[in-house]
């Protein structure tokens, strides 16, 4: 009977077989835009010099900026022309607002049907639970991304004037509205924020771009519906509230190492430190942009940095990371296990028996990319063990804040860090199914049951 099984399913016709799954459909999606920026910034006209920056380097700035990162091996202000920072700009905008997104957006422009494969492939992108109401949130996201970076230009245009004129003042608002909202960390100012320390007002308005983005569209949405605390979902409060606290920890932390630091913080008065520091808190939630020498951080600094972004910003954000939602699954999870439950509980809410083991195999992958790609760059690369996982930390959580390696990494090694960018922006859990072999008739048999010692 089984054999006859499966030659019937080695005969079906081909219209019957398996259409591309929505995992293996976003990685395509995402490669496809990577080559074609990649092939846009490997033109000439993409450099001030005139010359072409070379493939592997402009594949990997395509990939930066696609997958939010920031990540660079050549000065974004310094050696890319207009039409390469534009390029750049736009595969953020793609990048951040998700491949789907923008597809459905178009579709919707052209009057096309959105069918429920095209549902399927974008509940994918945006990483939500259900079909229903995609449509409406994809509407909800080109507005909320249309007002929130729109504030941010006008806000940012009106600082910048007071240093360059009109008409430069307002192309870089435009490129750091729409990079701190999605989250990337490109700049064109030449060494990040770092000159804009002291101007306050710009660097609260990129923080709180940062935030807006980090958030999540889902979350902007609910909040925008019913505009009251206690209506809002579980996954929504569970968002905010680990905002806050991570940027709380983060920035009281950064405050206490950092105070006496005459590299960083140390020279600046008291104000000044606490604006520091709060920024530098912010930042690590995937968005790469600093107001201080990364390089010039304390290792326990960097250490604390290295665990904000890991977990990163919220699911369905322009931020990466495992994210906030399954760090605090796991932690519900521990706690019953130590308590001896069964259940996993937030908030007064029961969560699926599946959700822990998911978020559990998501930490696990995320931790087995790091270590595997760690592990082989201190190998091919001539940095230290703390420098080294920082670099790949950042690339895996889409940050891009950097110690200053990456443009002198070996080719391998910036091939590794756009791995693991893109297996940061995807996801891990969506790329291992994406290469993943669905095989017909599992979990129709149990095997016999065994125990065996933990711990």
């Amino acid at each position: 009977m089984l054999s006859r099984l499966k030659t019937t399913s080695l005969q079906l016709p081909v219209s019957y077989r398996p259409q591309l799954s929505p995992a293996r459909f976003l990685v395509l999606g995402y490669l496809g835009v990577i080559f074609l920026g990649g092939l846009l910034l490997s033109l000439p006209a993409a450099t001030v010099q005139g010359k072409s920056m070379g493939t592997l380097d402009a594949v990997f700035m395509a990939t930066s900026a696609v997958c939010v990162t920031g990540l660079s091996v050549v000065d974004t202000a310094r050696d890319l022309s207009t039409m390469g920072q534009v390029v750049v700009l736009f595969l953020v905008q793609i990048g951040a607002l998700g491949v789907m997104t923008m597809s459905t957006l178009f579709a919707l422009i052209m009057g096309r049907r959105i069918t429920l494969r095209d549902r399927l492939f974008l509940q994918e992108d945006l990483n939500q639970g259900y079909l229903a109401g995609l449509v409406r949130l994809v509407r909800y996201c080109i507005a909320f991304t249309s007002v929130i970076q729109g504030i941010g230009i006008l806000s940012l245009w009106f600082w910048f004037t007071r240093e360059m004129p009109w008409q430069k003042a307002l192309y870089f608002a435009v490129f750091h509205s729409v990079s701190a909202f999605g989250n990337a960390g490109f700049d064109i100012t030449g060494n990040s924020l770092e000159g804009y320390l002291l101007s306050h007002p710009v660097v609260l308005t990129i923080a709180l771009l940062i935030i807006c983005g980090g958030l999540g569209f889902s979350v902007m949405a609910e909040l925008y519906q019913e505009r009251s605390w206690r209506r809002l979902s579980l996954q929504s409060m569970i968002i905010i509230r680990a905002t806050v606290l991570l940027i709380a920890i983060g920035w009281a932390a950064i405050g206490i190492l950092e105070w006496s630091n005459p590299a960083t913080l140390g020279g600046l008065s008291a104000h000044d430190k606490i604006w520091a520091s709060f920024f530098t808190a912010v930042t690590p939630r995937t968005a790469g942009f600093s107001v201080l020498s990364t390089a010039a951080l304390s290792k326990a600094t960097l250490f604390l940095l290295m665990g904000l972004m890991f977990i990163g910003a919220a699911p369905g954000s322009t931020g990466g990371g495992v994210k906030v939602t399954t760090v605090v699954v796991i932690l519900a999870g521990l706690r019953g296990v130590i308590k001896g439950e069964e259940d996993v509980n937030v908030g007064e809410r029961r969560l699926p028996r599946g959700d822990f083991a998911k978020a559990v195999t998501i930490v696990a992958l995320s931790l087995l990319l790091i270590f595997a790609i760690t592990g082989i760059l201190l190998v091919t690369e001539d940095n230290s063990l703390m420098v080294t996982m920082f670099e790949v930390v950042s690339a895996f959580g889409t940050v891009g804040l950097s110690t200053g390696i990456t443009p002198s990494l070996s080719p391998l090694g910036k091939l590794l860090l756009m791995t693991t960018m893109f297996a940061g922006r995807i996801g891990p859990m969506t790329l291992a199914l994406a290469f993943s072999q669905n095989k017909t008739g599992t979990g129709r048999y149990r095997y016999p049951e065994e125990k065996i010692s933990l711990g």
